[in-house]
């Protein structure tokens, strides 16, 4: 299911789980400047997966900020997050006002192109908080980006704008798998950024 006339603040998956797309929350003018403020200024670097024990570079390129320098493993490989930028601070401002939730972390993708993607996967490693919401913001180029239900196979597709908020919250990450496909078509940058939540553990 196609779901490109996006009707915002609604759920967009039919069960088991809440995907909740806002629409564009930014106007074009400030969304340019995140847009070539975060190019910038962001410390990007290739990410890095290890895959049947190889260690693979890939093009494209992901920053890790937080409150403190979390770690975080994904893909067998642990980043330590960087310090907030400015930008960062008052994007995750924004981000909490909208959505009523609270942040301590963002992982940011930079994907030059549409050769560039994400292949089918769920945020649910065990440093993130179980049920906990990921804030999905883009910049740069309007990107289709897909669910896919762990059982059933049904497939849900929405069109990221730039500017727009899409939230994932729930159970979506026990039961859904989503990705960024590639495509010939989109020739221009695209910057995404994920708000989460670390678990933090008592002392």
């Amino acid at each position: 299911m196609d779901l490109f006339d996006n009707n915002p603040i609604s759920n967009i998956l039919p069960s088991d789980g809440e995907a909740i797309y806002f629409g564009k929350i930014l106007n074009n003018q400030k969304t340019q400047y995140y847009f070539d403020q975060l190019l910038t200024e962001i410390a990007w670097e290739n990410d890095k997966a290890i895959i049947f024990g190889k260690l693979i570079i890939t093009k494209r390129k992901v920053a890790w900020y937080g409150d403190q320098p979390f770690e975080y493993t994904y893909s067998k490989t642990t980043k330590s997050a960087l310090p907030w930028t400015t930008e960062l601070l008052e994007l995750k401002k924004i981000v909490e006002q909208k959505t009523g939730e609270t942040f301590n972390s963002c992982l940011l993708n930079l994907y030059h192109d549409g050769n560039e993607g994400m292949a089918w996967h769920s945020d649910d490693e065990k440093d993130l908080k179980k049920n906990g919401t990921i804030a999905s913001l883009s910049f740069g180029a309007d990107r289709k980006f897909s669910f896919k239900h762990k059982v059933t196979k049904e497939t849900v597709a929405v069109w990221l704008e730039k500017g727009s908020l899409l939230v994932m919250k729930g159970a979506t990450q026990t039961h859904w798998l989503h990705q960024l496909p590639p495509t010939k078509k989109v020739k221009t940058p695209r910057i995404n950024l994920t708000f989460r939540t670390i678990n933090i553990l008592a002392d």
